[in-house]
């Protein structure tokens, strides 16, 4: 496909955004809290940042992302300009829209960071690059892919990095050993709640099932907001510490719900789940998130291409 055959003039990469230093902490989480946190959870997790040195992954992977994704469409004849857009940090939303305009880009392909749909996830991406346009006052007109969750590239991923904790452990020890797929909670308030919990299923169960491993859980990590509001469980500490009571040794935690480390996989899971089950007598191993595995990019170029088709 020639650039004159192409539906779209660039991909928009779209993602969540992460503080890149210390004195970013507290501006980037009043941008994703929006006031709607207590003071004093927000200096809590202000603090499992300053544990990374004040600095997310997320930037940085997003970036590589989409430099392979650029260099693969290439490759699949289809020169397409690859811009990022963040939610909550720079480059944010509506200086990435704006710079688009000014290059000439009319027409792009939305693709969309978050693994599951939801409200407060999906479609909230949507409705933030609607307003960054807006706010930015140009023509842009942005078509989104389909949802990650089941893509055979992400799925494969995964399950080469869920293999590669296998394969640390003793090999008598493998089969018993489970795999507790993890992915962030949920408030039951959501109105499609229901939807990314069924999503969250079909990840797991197909990445348990390419790897032909019958011992797997699912949970659910790093919910936020009221104490006494419903959320999805079970959680993830919660998992492994029932898990160590009934004589589970080896267990390997899967963030099939990120495409990139960020603070909730490094605190929550690198961290806290990991002393969890230190003290609930379990080995455990972290797998790698996909980031910028080439299997990954070239699914990611798979649903640009059904797009622009």
């Amino acid at each position: 496909m020639t650039k004159n055959q192409n539906r779209f003039d660039a991909v928009i990469i779209i993602g969540f955004g992460g503080p890149e230093k210390p004195e970013d902490i507290r501006p980037f989480l009043m941008n994703v809290t929006q006031g709607r946190v207590p003071a004093e959870r927000l200096e809590s997790v202000a603090r499992h940042y300053e544990l990374f040195g004040g600095k997310s992954p997320v930037n940085e992977v997003t970036l590589r992302q989409a430099q392979a994704l650029k260099a693969t469409l290439k490759n699949l004849g289809m020169p397409l300009a690859v811009y990022v857009g963040m939610r909550n940090w720079h480059p944010l939303l509506v200086d990435t829209v704006r710079q688009m305009s000014h290059d000439g880009i009319n027409r792009a392909v939305g693709l969309i960071m978050s693994v599951y749909q939801s409200k407060s996830s999906w479609d909230q991406y949507q409705t933030d690059v609607a307003d960054a346009i807006a706010k930015a006052d140009i023509n842009l007109s942005v078509e989104y892919t389909e949802p990650l969750f089941e893509l055979h590239g992400f799925i494969q991923a995964a399950s080469n990095r869920v293999m590669q904790c296998l394969e640390q452990l003793p090999a008598p020890d493998r089969q018993a050993a489970h795999i507790l797929f993890t992915a962030h909670s949920l408030p039951h308030s959501d109105p499609k709640v229901e939807l990314y919990a069924k999503q969250v299923d079909r990840s797991a169960r197909l990445v348990a099932g390419k790897l032909d491993h019958a011992n797997w859980k699912l949970a659910y990590q790093s919910r936020s907001g009221r104490p006494q509001d419903p959320w999805l469980e079970p959680d993830v500490n919660d998992v492994l510490r029932e898990l160590g009571a009934g004589g589970v040794k080896h267990v390997v935690v899967v963030p099939i719900g990120f495409v990139s480390d960020n603070i909730e996989v490094l605190y929550d899971l690198d961290i806290e789940a990991m002393d969890t089950a230190r003290q609930a007598g379990i080995t455990l191993l972290r797998a790698k998130t996909v980031c910028d595995d080439q299997l990954f990019v070239n699914a990611l170029a798979d649903l640009v291409s059904k797009v622009s088709g």
